[in-house]
């Protein structure tokens, strides 16, 4: 089955890249902004490659109205240019030539929140603008390809009363006031930079702002901006933007580089964020926090988003990508810097879990299906549709890999010669990889086949003792599985970070020829570069038990025969916090099996067994015990069947839970729920996050054994919350479990929350996903609930992304039912804004895999979706990929 508009569109190959034939050294734009109807003016002053003096410039161009276009001072007739299906050409330029024109947007119609936009209504609401990846081309004419770098003037004119706030990026170059109660602001950008950095904001907003001053001296000015309700919720953002310029000077020697940094809030943004350059724009989500509407987790949220935009500044534009087959360079790179800063500011054990966690919810599985592609692609159809886990989380694993290989020192030595060689420059992953080897004297392009092959590799681990020579011999071997693309994978470099353990829990000191000289380490990193090999440790006095991947030192499948016993002594003794998080994993995987018969119950018993004990002696951070205390999730169970049901799964997870909540003990869990009740405070420091995260997961538990008990407790602790972090959890509960007090807590959030977007989110989130087949009515009843609308992303995210991404047992219902509701909002959505839609049609992917009955109404709701002729191509290209086998 294929598409119609999927074949219209030629993919764009990374091998057929081309410098520009044209590129623009400067531009000058002048807006005259209006919600209903924008005139933007443009003069670009040109420059050629001499190879080709005389080819036609082209430019980009979709839905603009031209109403003038001239050339070196002359009005060009319409012999001499042409506009079709998105491209302006003209005849007759030269280097040095100025090439101006003049279109009309309207910006109130465009409801695809790419290119100049209205965010909220159209008596309060403000313009906004979205760019990348091809957004400018929507605005006005130009070589809409992040290899063309401009400097930029922007004149922005309009309306006092109804925008008396105009920004654009860049440093303030002026302003003033205009006949007829208008006015106008100017800004200029002394640094190149991109198409896709383009920004401007223009409406009634209130800010807040403090002076900031570099390393070296300089000062800047620091100012976020909001509607004027929310502006209080942005004090804490403010804060992280300081503590986040801090850490890049110290870290990796960054300085910001304009006079001003603007940042702005907004409740219709299709991504997270966007690092324009002065003038980024945020995702309200990311961006307003207070304790009343905010969680701990989107707290760390905000810090890492604000954080992750700052250091754009340096990895993305000063130094961008050449095109956007490169996206993972910027975007990958940046989020691993956003990750070291996490740590730094958080708990490093319990970032590295969570950012673990969230690469195997969503990155493995992608890995593993028809929406499989390498972290840098070798062609694509539509740009959109490649802002996806593995260019971001995998990619980040990969520079972790590399940094981890360097070192710390070596990692920023060879950053600093990236700057340095590439700022102001377009750069691909083989300029970072030569900058980093460079600096280090090390040949680093065999780590390009990470970037070139797609899928997970599974790295295989056997041990193997000699009593006789006191040596233990490590075997490891990796295996990729073959994609169409690609049938025969190659090896690829693994580092594996390791230690020994004997059989009381002290880690061994590593003798070997693998291991180098001097004193004896307890830790090592081994690298596996070809398709198996041995690893021989000697002065070994007994079998020892190895903690492999230590850190996560590459993004692999682990596949080592550990026994249920081994297992649990890592999971008591490892001082690794991942690794002892790992172990904890993997031992309730085995469990997970043996309740269905495929695996020894002494696993079940060992991961219930070693568990109770950490939670009546253990010493480990309460954060810490609360992910050990939860299980994988069902889409991480799920990847390992061959045939997925996931209503047999959910009952499965549910039984392994209430093994644990038995083991531990319905008394024990409820005297720790209530010493950690007795902390009511709503401070964000390390102890207090913690406390609140273990206090949900203890009452998670104790209703798995005592409902009535945990839901009165429940229905207290969201009565009496002081914060959204227990509220959340206590109505999470409520919920989930469909204890009869769960109706009246809903009624009480959604009053309290009435005029509170982000919490009203979570309002449509939570019963999103109430497990089962009863998820499916509670959707279709909050469709028509009055804050309820699929023209805000962040809400349609809220219902139907949780209901198809987050509730498999509720989405996978055996009827179809869910698949064929889906099916119909993506349509509905398609036509609004087929970024969102092409995005939340991803949860179809790996549908294959289901079980016989749901793989069949999986593949009847995509055939209908793939019949309709009106598909964008964003969401065309998505369903065509999941459809194909």
């Amino acid at each position: 089955m294929t598409l119609v508009n999927e074949l219209a569109t030629p993919p764009i190959r990374l091998r057929d890249y081309h410098q520009p034939a044209w590129s623009v050294d400067t531009v000058e734009l002048e807006v005259e902004l209006d919600i209903d109807c924008t005139e933007v003016s443009s003069r670009l002053v040109l420059r050629g490659a001499a190879t080709t003096p005389s080819t036609p410039l082209r430019l980009d161009g979709e839905g603009l109205e031209l109403l003038a276009i001239s050339l070196d001072g002359k009005a060009l007739g319409s012999d001499a240019y042409r506009y079709d299906k998105g491209v302006l050409e003209v005849d007759g330029v030269h280097d040095g030539s100025v090439l101006q024109t003049r279109v009309r947007i309207r910006p109130a119609a465009n409801t695809a929140l790419e290119g100049l936009y209205l965010s909220g209504s159209r008596d309060s609401g403000f313009l906004l603008t979205q760019c990348e990846a091809e957004g400018f081309r929507h605005i006005t004419f130009f070589p809409d390809r992040p290899d063309v770098l401009a400097r930029y003037t922007v004149t922005l004119r309009a309306d006092r009363a109804r925008f008396p706030v105009l920004l654009a990026g860049g440093n303030p170059d002026g302003q003033g006031g205009l006949a007829d109660g208008r006015h106008w602001a100017r800004f200029v950008d002394p640094h190149p930079r991109p198409s896709y950095l383009f920004a401007l904001v223009a409406g009634r907003l209130e800010h807040i702002q403090r002076e900031y001053i570099t390393a070296d001296g300089r000062p800047v000015k620091l100012v976020i901006w909001s509607e004027a309700n929310v502006i209080d919720c942005c004090h804490y953002a403010l804060d992280a933007l300081e503590r986040a310029m801090r850490w890049d000077e110290r870290t990796y020697g960054r300085q910001y580089d304009l006079d001003v940094f603007h940042v702005v809030a907004t409740h219709d943004f299709n991504m997270g964020a966007m690092e324009n350059k002065g003038l980024n724009i945020f995702n309200a989500k990311y961006l307003l926090a207070d304790p009343d509407s905010s969680t701990d987790e989107e707290y760390r949220a905000v810090e890492a988003v604000v954080a992750h935009e700052y250091f754009h500044n340096w990895t993305g534009n000063r130094v961008t990508c050449r095109d956007w087959f490169q996206l993972s360079l910027k975007e990958g790179l940046t989020v691993f810097r956003e990750q070291q800063f996490s740590a730094e500011m958080n708990s490093p054990p319990l970032k590295r879990i969570e950012d673990v966690s969230l690469l195997r919810r969503t990155q493995f599985p992608e890995d593993a299906g028809p929406l499989a592609h390498p972290v840098r692609p070798a062609e694509y159809r539509e740009i959109n549709n490649f802002y996806t886990a593995t260019v971001y989380e995998k990619g980040s694993e990969l520079v972790r890999m590399l940094a981890g290989r360097l070192g710390q020192h070596g990692f920023r030595h060879g950053m600093d010669l990236y700057f340095e060689r590439h700022d102001g420059q377009a750069a691909t992953i083989e300029h970072f990889l030569a900058a980093l080897g460079d600096a280090n004297d090390i040949d680093l392009t065999p780590y390009l086949a990470w970037y070139a092959q797609p899928g997970t590799p599974r790295l295989h681990a056997k041990g193997q003792y000699d009593p006789a020579r006191r040596e233990y011999t490590l075997t490891l071997s990796q295996q990729m599985r073959p994609a169409s693309s690609q049938p025969d994978k190659m090896p690829l470099p693994i580092p594996v970070k390791l230690s020994l353990f004997d059989q009381h829990g002290r880690m061994l000191p590593l003798h070997g020829e693998d291991f180098g000289g001097g004193i004896p380490q307890t830790e090592s990193v081994i690298v596996l570069d070809k398709a198996a090999q041995h690893f021989i440790f000697r002065h070994v006095d007994a079998p020892p038990v190895p903690s492999l991947l230590r850190g996560f030192s590459a993004p692999v499948v682990l596949e080592c025969d550990y026994t249920p016993a081994e297992l649990a002594l890592l999971l008591t003794h490892d001082a690794d916090g991942f690794n002892r998080w790992e172990a904890g994993q993997q031992l309730a995987m085995l469990a997970f099996d043996s309740l269905q018969g495929t695996h020894d119950a002494k696993a079940c018993d060992a991961w219930c067994d070693a568990l109770a004990a950490l939670f009546q002696h253990s010493t480990v951070d309460d954060a810490l015990l609360a992910d050990l205390l939860t299980p994988p999730g069902e889409i991480e169970f799920a990847d390992r069947q061959l045939e997925v049901d996931p209503a047999k799964i959910h009952v499965r997870r549910q039984a392994l839970q209430h093994r644990l909540a038995t083991h531990i003990g319905a008394q024990a869990l409820l005297e720790r729920y209530r010493t950690l009740a007795a902390d009511t405070s709503h401070r964000l420091d390390a102890g207090s996050q913690a406390g609140r995260r273990l206090k949900r997961r203890v009452l998670e538990l104790l209703a798995l054994l005592d409902a009535d008990q945990a839901h009165d407790l429940a229905a207290r602790q969201f009565e009496n919350a002081k914060g959204m972090t227990d509220r959340l959890a206590a109505l999470g509960v409520l919920v989930r479990d469909r204890a009869w007090q769960a109706a009246d807590a809903l009624v009480s959030f959604r009053e309290r929350y009435a005029d509170n977007p982000l919490a009203l989110d979570k309002w449509f989130t939570v019963q999103a996903q109430v497990p089962g087949e009863a998820a499916l009515a509670i959707v279709q009843q909050l469709e028509g609930d009055p804050a309820f609308t699929l023209k805000n992303p962040n809400r349609a995210r809220a219902l139907f992304g949780a209901f198809a991404s987050a509730n498999p047992s509720g989405f996978h219902r055996i009827d179809g039912a869910g698949y064929r509701l889906f099916a119909e909002r993506l349509i509905q959505l398609d036509a609004l804004n087929p970024q969102i839609a092409a995005r939340l049609a991803t949860a179809f992917n790996g549908w294959q895999r289901l079980e016989p009955v749901r793989r069949e109404a999986a593949r009847l709701a995509l055939g209908a979706l793939a019949q309709r002729q009106e598909l964008s191509r964003n969401l065309g290209e998505i369903i065509g990929n999941v459809l194909q086998h």
